[in-house]
């Protein structure tokens, strides 16, 4: 009879993972260098070692312990967007300078669409970055971020990822507060009837400032003065039109975003409308759009620089093991001659 232990199994990852409690991938990173790994995952790989008798090849491993050493600006908007919403370009910039400071460099990925998003996914779990910054996430057009969860990769998010709250960090500006503190100036200077042109209610931000704005009327709250638009100017128009029919005697319009407040300024001027005598416009973000539209808007500044740094930072952190923070930061009221 041979002896037992020449049938005896060679244990496997799957064998370290089943016995440490995380992932196969968790455990290939600990293999290969401990990259994106927590501390305490790292010491229950490296007891299930021990404890399976699993043996490292160290040629396999040596092939993939070095860093990327970039970090991916994942947007997941269409090219139109990128290019429309100024947003997006202070964010690029801002997290650029964050890692040209630490001699990294930041790569566009695009995944606006299935098809980008299969693209980015594969690229990133590949291993071509160190990590992703995330801007704008959609709630239902967000599958692909459970793959990068799934792989354990270190994300950070602009604005509260919905659905990924407790899995992914995030820097985010204070959308309902700031929505609230804007209710409440346009109130105060005498306006009664106040409507709302909301951004897309599958982002953080559309449906925080929509939120604030609710909370802020309270009982005067009114669902004819609210319509929804998408940041895009186009749909800013759209919603004033719509609002100017279903609501003439309106007296001011909070935009979720400064975009959709220039379109908004511009149907009111066709329709024979002084802004902001007949009606105050309000916006949010104070993009460069806010100065070049007439007249200049008042609107909601919320800190991209800041905004931008402190998500190169915190990606940093959990790129070398830490846990994934949450920052919320306050927007502040800009008084210009809209409202």
């Amino acid at each position: 009879m041979a002896d037992s232990s020449t049938h005896r199994r060679r244990p496997t990852i799957e064998d370290v993972a089943r016995e440490s409690g995380v992932s196969r991938g968790t455990v290939s990173r600990v293999l290969n260098g401990g990259h994106w790994v927590s501390p305490p995952a790292r010491e229950a790989v490296e007891k299930a070692i021990k404890k399976t008798g699993y043996r490292i090849n160290p040629h396999a491993r040596n092939l993939a312990t070095a860093r990327a050493n970039s970090i991916a600006f994942l947007l997941t908007e269409s090219h139109e967007r990128l290019f429309e919403d100024p947003n997006f370009s202070v964010l690029m910039r801002g997290a650029a300078e964050a890692l040209a400071e630490r001699d990294l460099p930041l790569v566009l990925l695009m995944a606006g669409s299935d098809e980008e998003q299969r693209r980015a996914t594969e690229f990133i779990t590949a291993g071509h970055v160190d990590g992703a910054l995330l801007v704008s996430s959609h709630r239902g057009r967000e599958a692909f971020l459970a793959e990068l969860v799934s792989a354990e990769v270190p994300v950070i998010a602009c604005g509260i990822p919905l659905g990924y709250e407790r899995k992914i960090g995030y820097v985010a500006a204070d959308d309902l507060e700031g929505a609230r503190e804007m209710v409440a100036y346009l109130r105060g200077n005498g306006r009664s009837r106040i409507a709302h042109i909301t951004g897309p209610l599958d982002t953080s931000g559309g449906t925080g400032r929509l939120e604030g704005y609710r909370q802020e009327l309270g009982a005067a709250f009114d669902e004819r003065l609210v319509a929804e638009g998408d940041y895009s100017r186009a749909s800013g128009e759209r919603a004033m039109r719509d609002l100017l029919e279903r609501a003439p005697e309106v007296d001011a319009v909070f935009v979720a975003n400064d975009v959709m407040a220039a379109g908004a300024i511009d149907v009111l001027r066709a329709a024979g409308r002084r802004v902001p005598e007949d009606v105050a416009v309000a916006g949010f973000d104070d993009a460069p759009i806010a100065t070049r539209v007439e007249p200049e808007l008042t609107t909601m500044r919320q800190p991209f620089e800041r905004i931008a740094h402190e998500m190169v930072r915190m990606l940093l952190d959990v790129i070398d093991g830490r846990a994934a923070g949450r920052m919320t930061l306050p927007a502040e009221l800009v008084v210009r001659e809209s409202a």
